[in-house]
This record gives C-alpha cells, sequence and structure tokens, in this order.
C-alpha cells in the first residue's frame, strides 16, 4: 500500500463530496501515473489556499463512472474510492501542524513552496510514515473536531504556478492555473514524472530486525508491518525472516486486522498477540502511538504489552506525545500500558544475553522490567 497526494481547490472539494465522494478524477494529461495507483492505496487530501489536509480516500480500483462531477474540467482519469474520512475546510488539519515532521517542511524556511511536493497530483509520498503520520492526524481531527475557519478567498482561490513557456525568450514566464490544485511554485518547465517511493530509514529498519530475531529466538511466531517486507537489513530481507506468519490470526475484524498488519513488530503465541512494537526514530511518533491506541479501542479485552522501542536520544519526544490528552484521558490510558524501550541500553543487553545463550530462558514479563512508563506524568 503506498499514501498518494490527491490536492483540490475549495470548489472542487465541495464538489467532489456534493457527487458522493467515491469518484476521484484526475486530468487526461495524468494518467500515466494514475495507472500505478493500486487497489488498496491511499488518497490523502489537500486543499490549496486554505493548506488543510481533509480527506482519506481508500482506492478500489479504476473507475468506469464518466458523469460530470466538476464543472471546471471533465477530469476522465478516474479512480472508484471508498471515503475513509472527508472533513470541511474549518476542521481540517492545518499545515503549520506538520512543520519538522515530514520531508517537504523540515522548517519555516520550507513554507509555501513545500519543495514543490504540491506542484502536481497525484503524487506518491515519499515515505509511508509521512503518509501514516498525515492519516492519524486527520483521523484524530475527525474523532475530535476543533473548529478553524479558514478565510473565504483562500478557500476560494484557484492554484496557480509559473512556468517558461518559451525558455528562448529571456525566460519569460506566464501564470497558469493548475487543474489539480498547485502551491504556487516556480517551475522552468511541466515535469509529469513521479519520485520512486523511498526505502524506511535504516535505523528503523534495523531495530525491526533485531526485535523479530529477538522474538524468533525466544520461540514466537512473527508479523513485521506488511509495508516493511521488503526492507533489508544486514543481508537479510524483513518479510524472509524464520518464522514470519503469512497471514494474521484469522479471528479478528476486518478494521482491527487493518490496524494491526500495520504495526511495525508483532510476537505471537499460536492466534494470540504477546506482544506489539512501534520502532520511532523520527519525529513521527504520533502516528505510532495512534495505531496502539487504535487497537486498545477496536480489542479492549487484549491483554497485550505494547511498547515503542526508539533511540534513547528520544525518550523527552516519547513521552511528550504519550502524555498527551488523546493518549492520557483513555479509559485505559496509553501511558499505563504501552511502554517506553531505549533502544540503544537495551540492544546492549540483549547483545549480552545472546552471548551467554540465555536468550531461550527469557520470558515477555522481562520487557515490562525493562520499559519506562509515563503514568500520571512521572518520568
Amino acid at each position: 500500500m503506498n499514501y498518494w497526494l490527491y490536492v483540490f481547490s475549495g470548489g472542487m472539494w465541495d464538489e467532489f463530496r456534493a457527487a458522493g465522494a467515491n469518484v476521484a478524477g484526475f486530468s487526461h494529461a495524468r494518467r500515466n501515473i494514475v495507472t500505478q495507483i493500486q487497489s488498496g492505496d491511499i488518497l490523502l487530501c489537500y486543499l490549496t489556499g486554505a493548506m488543510r489536509w481533509v480527506g482519506v480516500l481508500e482506492v478500489l480500483g479504476p473507475s468506469k463512472n464518466g458523469r460530470r462531477i466538476w464543472a471546471e474540467a471533465e477530469y476522465a482519469a478516474r479512480l472508484d474510492v471508498y471515503p475513509m474520512i472527508c472533513l470541511d475546510a474549518d476542521h481540517g488539519v492545518p499545515m503549520p501542524h506538520l512543520e519538522g515532521l515530514v520531508s517537504f517542511y523540515e522548517s519555516a524556511k520550507d513554507a509555501g513552496k513545500y519543495k514543490g511536493f504540491f506542484r502536481s497530483s497525484p503524487r506518491i509520498f515519499p515515505s509511508k510514515r509521512e503518509g501514516d503520520l498525515i492519516l492519524c492526524l486527520m483521523r484524530d481531527a475527525s474523532e475530535n473536531p476543533v473548529s478553524r475557519p479558514v478565510d473565504p478567498v483562500k478557500l476560494g482561490r484557484k492554484p496557480v504556478w509559473k512556468l517558461n513557456v518559451n525558455p528562448g525568450d529571456n525566460g519569460k514566464k506566464c501564470v497558469a492555473t493548475a487543474p489539480e490544485g498547485e502551491e504556487t511554485v516556480e517551475e522552468n518547465s511541466s515535469d509529469d514524472t513521479e519520485p520512486e517511493p523511498q526505502p524506511g530509514g535504516r535505523r528503523h529498519t534495523e531495530i525491526q530486525y533485531h526485535l523479530l530475531k529477538l522474538g524468533r529466538d525466544m520461540g514466537f511466531d512473527l508479523w513485521v508491518a506488511r509495508n516493511d517486507r521488503c526492507a533489508v537489513w544486514n543481508g537479510c530481507k524483513l518479510g524472509e525472516v524464520a518464522g514470519l506468519m503469512p497471514s494474521l490470526p484469522t479471528q479478528f475484524n476486518s478494521a482491527t486486522a487493518k490496524t494491526i498488519e500495520l504495526i511495525d513488530v508483532l510476537w505471537l503465541r499460536g492466534n494470540s498477540i504477546t506482544a506489539a512494537f512501534e520502532v520511532e526514530c523520527t519525529s513521527a511518533v504520533y502516528s505510532g502511538l495512534l495505531r496502539m491506541s487504535d487497537l486498545l479501542s477496536l480489542q479492549p479485552n487484549l491483554d497485550i504489552r505494547l511498547f515503542i522501542v526508539a533511540p534513547d536520544s528520544r525518550r523527552k519526544k516519547v513521552r511528550q506525545e504519550l502524555l498527551r490528552p488523546t493518549f492520557r484521558l483513555r479509559e485505559k490510558p496509553l501511558t499505563e500500558v504501552c511502554g517506553f524501550i531505549a533502544y540503544d541500553t537495551f540492544r546492549r543487553k540483549i547483545a549480552t544475553i545472546q552471548e551467554l545463550n540465555l536468550t531461550h530462558s527469557l520470558r515477555p514479563m522481562f520487557l515490562e522490567q525493562e520499559a519506562e512508563y509515563f503514568a500520571g506524568g512521572r518520568g
């Protein structure tokens, strides 16, 4: 599954929703890109001008629906979609909430142009984790709506970009409207190419690998996030680690299964999940915690040990995110059931245990003794 950017103007978003929000359309010029989008991929919807994230659409497949949806143009390269989340602009996630959390908005200097990421859509996200983060922020906005009125002028803005129509004419530029909705970006020419998906961070893959190896040595069945199975560490593809289950236990409903299959690492004993791990090496701690929270909400009676595993230097960030009201004020607070494991310290201890050939004697309870919990704001 990949995440794709889908950009709207305010008016186009209203037309899309009025038509049922079940058909995504793009210009004929983008048809080759649209054919790369697969069933199960996710379109993340962004309102240009208003600079709000407002929708999450699951792709069902190519669409034969030819009815007129948008007044501005036909947008004949179409996909059938399922609207997972559709927000009013006032309740959307403001772009400033992503500053420092995504590659296209690393700091204030990227504001406005966002490194050209919005110059065309559909556009594949450079990393799954960034897509996870935006999806989770929109899910939170849907469940806990906060009204932030949008300037009608910005909401009604028609996106434009500048390009050289004649490079030999002293660099003369003209302004053109962008049918899919694009931030104002200086470009020398139109660009119909897309970046290839980038592999996850090597540090993230390293930690996943060692968690899988430790679980295997302790005799557990294993699961690794479906989207990370092609990642490689130390010459080993994560999807080929011994003991990895080909599918999840069948007793879970579809909503639970979709949440579980994206958790970074699971240790299982038969059909029961013993421990769940989210690995957080970047700023995007929030998305992993939301998956843990969703799991508890969907299966409140499950007795699963939950852990955030991160480099020691990430402790402060993990604590800060765990203490958000969203997680701390639950009926079963995440601060009480989800522990932080400082990876670097933990890895050194496990290496010693492995050298002494004692791994097989470990029991899952030792994880709780190694983890740090921030219940009540302590720590």
